[in-house]
């Protein structure tokens, strides 16, 4: 009798608000900073063996704001900082498009959060169970983007979490809310999705 298989579960997170100081459009690598606790709620994932991964819009991009050098830079900053606590992401995603952009980066593209796209394209690559999987972050489009992909979610109340809750109008809710990502990846292991 062979036993059922069960995919990999996995954590997506939003980058901006959620893993570093959100500072309006991020670009410049010496000024990441990480929010307390991060370094230690990764590490936990990772000796969990749950695969962590960054989705992430930068519509500064396709504002003209900073080039995907620039966040491919930061991304490297945030990685650099999160090895000094021993942690890593496992990949980084991001959407530089934004409708009402300028150039090339103008696309109403299947990538940028609300829509899905980035979560299942790792889905896809990584062969990740969105099912069994997480979406956190700080905003609204975090949570649609989770809940359309098929994740559960958490809001949590670090960069615009806050303001998101207070103004919250969307019919839908995340599935959990936490001050911050050490309580979210708290809750997450101890539903044992």
């Amino acid at each position: 009798m062979s036993k059922e298989t069960v995919g990999v579960r996995a954590v997506f997170l939003d980058r901006d608000g959620t893993i570093n100081e959100d500072t309006d459009y991020v670009s410049d690598p010496k000024k990441v900073c990480l929010i307390q606790g991060v370094r230690e709620a990764i590490r936990t994932l990772n000796e969990h063996s749950i695969p962590v991964i960054v989705i992430t819009n930068q519509s500064g991009v396709a504002r003209g704001l900073h080039t995907e050098s620039d966040i491919e830079l930061v991304n490297a900053a945030i990685s650099k900082q999160l090895k000094k606590g021993g942690a890593h992401i496992d990949r980084f995603y991001h959407c530089p498009h934004y409708p009402e952009g300028k150039g090339k980066y103008v696309v109403d593209c299947e990538c940028r959060k609300p829509k899905p796209g980035m979560l299942l394209r790792a889905s896809k690559e990584l062969k990740l169970d969105l099912s069994r999987s997480i979406m956190i972050g700080d905003k609204a489009s975090d949570i649609e983007a989770g809940i359309a992909a098929g994740c559960r979610t958490v809001l949590v109340m670090t960069g615009q979490g806050h303001q998101t809750q207070d103004t919250w109008h969307e019919s839908f809710k995340a599935s959990h809310i936490a001050q911050n990502l050490p309580e979210a990846v708290a809750w997450f292991l101890g539903e044992g999705v």
